[in-house]
């Protein structure tokens, strides 16, 4: 039976994509094993799927000072010890990564015991710790065409993201009976993350009176974001998260307002659902989000609204422009290369294999 080794973590951007992996491996009869950090957020996540889970030490990788850099080094090369220790054990045929601060000494270790390693990066530049994984690294996946400029020509490939396909499988009358909306208007869904957006819920819920008029709001606000003040208003529904019926919500959705992070941008691009983005600020990122949403922007995916540019006159605007063009950004989408990403990693988890 060939084996495989996942690992990625850290955040959930990081995770989800080895989990729309699972189907497809799983029929083609791998032995799929995960390791992450000890208690991170992938351990959650990936053993609801009864994977084999191996916990490792890791350090964070910060680009400023804290007292933590002095000690997270040494982390690390505990990490990478236990990393080699477990992938002679398992003898893996081939990893797969999808990033993050713990995927590194996997990585690593991977190269030192001669297995074949594949990365995923997600945003249009490189984050720090898929630089220091690249060396290591057989192929490098990405989602965006300016990305395969900035890697290595002999490994660099276009995939786009992998897609849980069960996001594909929606049901918009499930969604009508969930909310409570009706046929009459078109329907926005907002998505400003796990942790919610305050720019992204400010923006819709300070202007929601004129968008009601137009349009029945689904607003996935966040944990503890929460506003007592708009339930019941006729034609707007809040959440804090949503899980199981999400699918059902993008099925009954025209279009979409949504932070710019490049899982939830590539799921955006597989449904086709035309998007107003508004990424997180350069001043609370290393600006990834606005390199991944202007990308979108100059492919035609998407309209983009900068935080700083915010006004109830602009917002209102693009909201309107970006639904009376809606047809123009789906044909856009449907006509992209980047649709078939798990298929293409496939391909090349195999072919790694097999060599």
């Amino acid at each position: 039976m060939k084996r495989i080794i996942l690992t990625g973590g850290g955040t959930a951007g990081h995770v989800t994509p080895n989990i729309a992996l699972l189907p497809r491996l799983k029929e083609l009869q791998y032995d799929i094993h995960y390791i992450g950090s000890y208690n991170g957020i992938e351990k959650e996540l990936i053993e609801q799927f009864g994977i084999p889970y191996h916990g490792i030490s890791s350090g964070k990788l910060r680009r400023y000072f804290s007292v933590q850099n002095f000690t997270d080094p040494f982390r690390v090369l505990k990490g990478f010890g236990e990393a080699q220790k477990l992938i002679k054990l398992l003898k893996p045929d081939v990893i797969f990564s999808k990033g993050g601060f713990v995927s590194v000494p996997v990585v690593m270790a991977g190269k030192k015991c001669k297995v074949p390693v594949i990365i995923h990066e997600s945003d249009m530049t490189p984050g720090l710790a898929n630089k220091l994984s690249i060396p290591s690294a057989v192929k490098v996946c990405c989602n965006f065409p300016e990305t395969v400029e900035l890697l290595p020509a002999d490994k660099a490939v276009l995939t786009g993201s992998p897609i849980r396909q069960e996001l594909l499988e929606g049901d918009a009358e499930k969604a009508r009976n969930f909310t409570g909306f009706t046929s009459e208007k078109p329907v926005i869904l907002v998505i400003g993350g796990s942790l919610g957006a305050v720019a992204v819920n400010n923006a819709v819920r300070s202007n929601l009176p004129e968008l009601l008029k137009d349009f029945q709001v689904i607003h996935l606000c966040g944990r503890g974001k929460l506003d007592p003040t708009l339930n019941n208003q006729n034609g707007y529904v809040q959440y804090e998260y949503i899980k199981d019926e999400l699918k059902d919500l993008f099925a009954l959705t025209d279009i979409v307002i949504s932070r710019a992070g490049a899982n939830a941008i590539c799921e955006l691009l597989a449904l086709h659902k035309p998007n107003l983005l508004i990424p997180l600020s350069a001043n609370a990122s290393r600006g990834d989000q606005i390199l991944n949403a202007r990308s979108f922007e100059r492919q035609g995916f998407s309209m983009v609204l900068e935080e700083e540019e915010i006004t109830s006159e602009k917002f209102l605007s693009c909201v309107h422009t970006l639904y009376d063009n809606r047809k123009q950004y789906a044909d856009a989408m449907s006509s992209s290369h980047q649709q078939n990403s798990i298929d293409t990693i496939i391909e090349l988890i195999e072919s790694a294999v097999n060599e």
